[in-house]
């Protein structure tokens, strides 16, 4: 019997009609792993914005070996106290541990950061890490081996606006990859504003005592140079107070469109025009208010085909007291959010959500949602009683035909376990098949979830690299055939709220044991197809080479 079902604490998912769902089990596995990491916000009374943010962290291969590294993102005190608050690079050590190799990383660099985003930016073939942060953003290239350089001034990229999340897109299609950065609101130590909850003492306050700030687009001119295009390209807005940014070809059109979750203002839907603009469509979509015309407090964001329409839908965290935004894509341009209607809407309805996103905990061949949920305000109790500081995360099983269950609750430690979450992020990091999560907290230690056995159902992991598209295939469709049925996915960066998870898609099998078909549609149109691929295994498709590697976990025992 493998010793980690043992260990593992398990629970029973109940499916319509008395079927019983695999059983599954998520493990806290962050001191096991060797994660010591503590977020500093800087707090020290003063109650100053930038301190309820939190900050992500990321899932990536840094060095290149083919397995999942972390990178954990810091923020840091407001005055020098002789200790410096670094963000931490973790190496996986390939036995389900990590080491801390931050020190003459090149990341190794004091900053007010707030979120991350991964991409081989130069093509180069190797993961290349952008950090939003207060005093100004910064662009970090991979050597190759797992160190890194600032290139930041070279690349020309100037952005020190409050960076939140940021993503990774080639949305002019000519293979190389662009960068949008989320920007929050205009915010100094100098215009502080004195806010309060009882008319007392200071709060927090909330994103409407400050103005908007615009978001950047940087086109990536190549030989490492980008140029601000976000004024051209139509995505400059003032107005906007952007925490998540996702990427998704929401008319299907082969070309990548943007959906920016705003907070207190109205989110944004960028249709690309194809000719290196976007046409900003939210309100006619519906997905710019809550169903109420009222502008939510909105957070993460993240794209994906829960239902099997065969369009990419939306789910955005927002505000306590506001729910979760489910919005379902009707395939006409028009967005319906039936989280009101469903259990995603009434059991977050309390929470407060940052990072969020889709994927297949499972791996049953239907997408769930996890939600890292925390509030900013510690005394928020004392005037919203039934609204809690710490918080609990959600993870919304899909039963199929539209409908999720939350099931935290049933849970006993471990997941279910009240925290002040920010970001959020997924990938497998023991490579055994199943998807773990990453998730960090504001102004406390990063928690590492090992998913112990959602690989009791066969599944297919898919890496892609690029040629005439980018390197990393950002932007292809994955597209995937059983014997039970279609699925299909998009690769992407960005999505949950200032994290990054793994660039690989995974497809969860449920019982079939081999692939029909794979067939990756690349950036620029172009189209690859596979046949007859076994289950349970990681395979890496170069664009017109088909698959060039392959892993397999070892065999699982019984």
């Amino acid at each position: 019997m493998n010793k980690r079902l043992c260990a593992c604490l398990m629970f029973l998912l109940l499916m319509p009609g008395g079927a019983k769902a695999q059983t599954v089990s998520f493990t806290n596995a962050t001191q096991a792993a060797g994660i010591r990491f503590t977020h500093n916000s800087g707090k020290a009374g003063k109650k100053w914005l930038p301190e309820t943010m939190g900050a992500g962290g990321a899932f990536f291969d840094a060095d290149g070996d083919g397995w999942l590294d972390i990178l954990l993102i810091n923020g840091k005190d407001w005055q020098a106290r002789g200790k410096k608050s670094l963000p931490a690079l973790y190496k996986n050590k390939q036995n389900g541990t990590f080491a801390d190799v931050t020190a003459g990383s090149g990341l190794d660099v004091e900053l007010y950061g707030i979120g991350v985003a991964i991409g081989d930016y130069d093509n180069d073939g190797d993961e290349d890490v952008y950090i939003t942060a207060l005093e100004g953003d910064r662009l970090y290239r991979n050597d190759g081996k797992g160190k890194f350089q600032d290139a930041t001034k070279a690349a020309g990229i100037q952005n020190a606006n409050f960076g939140t999340s940021a993503a990774w897109l080639d949305y002019d299609r000519d293979g190389k990859l662009d960068l949008f950065v989320a920007n929050y609101v205009q915010w100094s130590a100098d215009k502080d504003l004195w806010c309060s909850l009882d008319g007392a003492t200071k709060s927090y306050c909330t994103p409407e005592s400050y103005k908007g700030n615009s978001s950047k687009l940087y086109r990536n001119l190549g030989g490492g140079k980008f140029e601000d295009a976000s004024k051209k390209a139509g995505v400059d807005d003032a107005t906007s107070k952007s925490l998540g940014v996702a990427v998704l070809d929401y008319n299907m059109d082969g070309w990548a469109d943007l959906f920016v979750a705003n907070d207190t203002q109205p989110n944004k839907l960028y249709r690309n025009l194809k000719n290196g603009t976007f046409e900003e469509e939210g309100m006619v979509a519906g997905v710019a208010f809550g169903e109420d015309g009222v502008a939510r407090g909105a957070m993460g964001v993240d794209a994906a085909d829960f239902d099997g329409s065969g369009r990419p839908h939306l789910v955005v965290g927002n505000f306590s007291n506001q729910m979760l935004g489910l919005y379902h894509n009707e395939g006409s341009g028009l967005f319906v959010d039936e989280a009101p209607i469903s259990s995603v809407g009434r059991q977050s309805l309390l929470t407060l959500a940052f990072g969020t996103f889709f994927f297949d905990y499972d791996l049953d061949g239907l997408l769930d949602i996890f939600v890292a949920n925390g509030h900013i305000e510690e005394e928020i109790e004392k005037v919203q009683p039934k609204v809690k500081y710490k918080q609990a995360p959600h993870l919304f099983h899909n039963l199929g035909k539209g409908k999720f269950e939350d099931v935290v609750p049933k849970m006993t430690g471990s997941l279910n376990t009240p925290m002040v979450a920010r970001g959020a992020a997924y990938g497998d990091y023991d490579r055994d098949g199943d998807l773990d999560i990453l998730m960090t907290t504001n102004h406390g230690p990063a928690q590492l979830f090992r998913n112990d056995i959602g690989n009791r159902n066969n599944w297919l992991c898919v890496n892609t690299v690029g040629t005439k598209a980018n390197k990393d295939g950002i932007g292809a469709v994955v597209r995937m055939e059983t014997a039970t049925g279609k699925q299909w996915n998009t690769v992407r960066s960005g999505s949950s709220y200032c994290s990054q998870s793994d660039l690989a898609v995974t497809f969860g099998l449920g019982k079939d044991t081999a692939v029909k078909t794979v067939e990756i549609e690349w950036p620029g149109g172009q189209k690859e197809r596979l046949t007859n691929v076994p289950a349970n295994q990681c395979i890496t498709v170069e664009e017109g080479k088909g698959i060039v590697k392959n892993w397999k976990p070892p065999q699982k025992s019984s």
